[in-house]
């Protein structure tokens, strides 16, 4: 990938400078949120008090399980789940730790559909009550939509993130997040760790990108508050993450340990709105990052484990009094430094309340144990914690009622109006950014033979196919002759040539690219494709930077993702049934000079 260091730091002050001049820096004064009634806070204190220690520190946990049921897994996730937590069953992992809350996974085979999603959260619930002190347990996932959605299909795919931020309409976030949220609560999902309200400012960013809103703050902020807003009033808890913001690297902290190199007026103008829209707008939690960040804390500890970010900034300075999580603590960028033993330790002394996904569960919940009886952690500041976890629960309405039913689930997921305000919502967001000749929107009658060629990475949730595949069908659907040829993410030299010689007779040639770099053989692919002289259209189905790298083509859009929604969606724009209203979310610059921006935000052609 080329060198984007000097692009990044010429957007860096270009927003800071937009920010200072519109009057962001300062903002409105922190809202302390979260306060729980005075009765129900009696209450919940004298829960608290019948729990032993155990019991407390089991609350702070949430934890990965496998299997589709909480009583009768496959004996494939007995074994995992014998083998990484002592235990054969979610219900086994409830009684023997306590934990407060269980984290799903599609790799976890935790949702295979709707109807087995809600069952295995009643079999979570009755687990918790069984308890010798019964309580509820908070079910989440990471249900962002785009690139990461841990429920599929039938359920409802909404456009992700940075396709929103093309759209730019609040009301449409906030309506995306409403529908997610009721389908995730039919299914007993009252957790979700969504909207990302990471400033996506770096271009060569390997863990955020599409899954930001974009690279404008406020434009950021907005969005994040009406999603905020659009889970929580579908009876839902809404995560932003990650703070203090992973906007701006390039190392991913699943692998390693970032460091954000911004002044601390950087991060009050570009990284700060939307955490403090996000508080404004009353978020229930507010997730972690594992990124070291010298400005706000001069040590090397990552921000998880940072008492002066967590306490001294996200609590004291911006008056957050809401639910802290820490990012998935198997994330290599939160265990470089201290052992699994002590990092759940040093984060709940740093401000945190949950404990996500320790790799050890056992190791995590002794070295919590160990730092209570030691004297290192108190009691009292435990139970703290524990009063804003039961407050969230309480606030869910898990102790009135904390199961749900297939009628439920029959009734809100996936159903037809959820779909079609998905399509509609996804129309609004596709970006055409070259258009010569006019050759879109292509006519039936006048390109009647269509190839869609391109990368086909891993299929995200819901997809019902690799997206040469989806795309074809599409164009197919809408009344065009379309073949589709799977060309790869590096395509060969072979599997280039196949794409030529199938391009031979046809009318246009789409092309979806997937992330390309200076090196990259799509530019290869496009370069040849645009050589035969029939007209190529790119679709950029990840990052919408791709253009900078393309040259010669007749058209090119972008997607954002490469779920259905967002696939049908560009093949309707492409023939002219919708027009294409979305604007770029963040900047594309030049390839061959960086600090030049080719198509700045807000960019976006229309066919009027």
């Amino acid at each position: 990938m080329h060198d984007r260091s000097l692009s990044r730091r010429t957007l860096l002050a270009a927003t800071a400078a937009t920010a200072v001049a519109a009057g962001t820096v300062a903002a409105a004064s922190p809202a302390v949120a979260h306060a729980p009634q005075p009765s129900h806070h009696a209450r919940l204190k004298r829960l608290i008090a019948r729990m032993s220690l155990e019991e407390k520190v089991g609350q702070l946990f949430v934890m990965r399980v496998y299997g589709h049921s909480a009583t009768a897994p496959d004996q494939a996730d007995i074994e995992l789940n014998l083998k990484e937590m002592g235990v054969r069953t979610a219900a086994e992992l409830v009684a023997k730790y306590h934990v407060g809350g269980i984290i799903y996974f599609a790799w976890a085979h935790n949702t295979r559909d709707p109807h087995q999603i809600a069952d295995l959260s009643n079999g979570i619930q009755r687990a918790g009550l069984a308890q010798s002190t019964p309580v509820p347990l908070l079910i989440s996932t990471d249900q962002e939509h785009g690139i990461v959605a841990r429920v599929g299909r039938p359920a409802t795919l909404m456009p992700g993130a940075m396709a929103l931020g093309a759209g730019g309409s609040r009301s449409d976030a906030r309506t995306a997040a409403q529908i997610a949220g009721a389908e995730l609560a039919a299914m007993g999902i009252c957790q979700n760790y969504a909207p990302v309200a990471d400033v996506n400012v770096n271009p060569a960013n390997p863990v955020i990108g599409v899954r930001s809103f974009g690279a404008d703050p406020q434009a950021v902020a907005g969005l994040v508050a009406a999603q905020a807003r659009g889970y929580q009033s579908a009876g839902i808890a809404s995560t932003c993450k990650h703070f203090p913001g992973h906007g701006d690297t390039t190392i991913d902290s699943h692998t390693g340990i970032p460091v954000i190199t911004h002044t601390r007026e950087e991060w009050e103008s570009i990284d700060a709105p939307p955490f403090r829209a996000a508080i404004a707008a009353g978020i229930d939690s507010v997730m972690t990052a594992h990124i070291q960040f010298p400005a706000l804390d001069p040590s090397d500890d990552p921000a998880t484990l940072s008492r002066p970010i967590l306490t001294g900034i996200l609590r004291e300075e911006l008056g957050y009094d809401g639910v802290v999580v820490t990012d998935a603590l198997t994330m290599q960028g939160v265990r470089d430094k201290y052992g699994d033993d002590r990092v759940p330790v040093l984060a709940l002394k740093a401000g945190v309340d949950q404990l996500l996904n320790p790799p050890d569960l056992v190791a995590a919940r002794n070295g919590v144990l160990g730092a209570v009886k030691s004297g290192e952690i108190s009691v009292a500041r435990i139970e703290e914690s524990i009063l804003r976890i039961l407050s969230l629960k309480e606030k869910l309405g898990l102790f009135r009622e904390p199961f749900v039913s297939h009628r439920g689930v029959d009734r809100t997921v996936g159903i037809r109006s959820h779909l079609a305000t998905a399509d509609r919502t996804a129309e609004r967001t596709t970006t055409l950014l070259v258009n010569e000749g006019r050759l879109l929107p292509l006519s039936r009658r006048r390109e009647p033979g269509l190839l869609v060629v391109g990368a086909d990475p891993a299929s995200p949730s819901g997809s019902t196919g690799p997206p040469t595949a989806v795309l074809a069908k599409a164009f197919t659907e809408l009344g065009f002759t379309a073949t589709a040829l799977s060309t790869g993410i590096t395509p060969t030299t072979a599997k280039i040539d196949e794409a030529v010689a199938a391009a031979g007779g046809k009318d246009v040639v789409i092309v979806g690219t997937y992330n390309v770099t200076a090196a990259a053989a799509q530019r290869t692919l496009v370069a040849r494709l645009v050589a035969t002289g029939v007209p190529v259209v790119t679709l950029a189905i990840r990052n919408p930077y791709d253009i900078a790298q393309l040259g010669g083509v007749r058209a090119a859009l972008a997607a954002y993702c490469w779920t259905d929604v967002e696939l049908r969606a560009a093949a309707r724009v492409i023939a002219g049934r919708v027009d294409p209203e979305g604007r770029l979310p963040v900047p594309v610059q030049r390839a061959d000079d960086p600090t030049q921006v080719l198509y700045p935000i807000g960019y976006g052609l229309s066919y009027d």
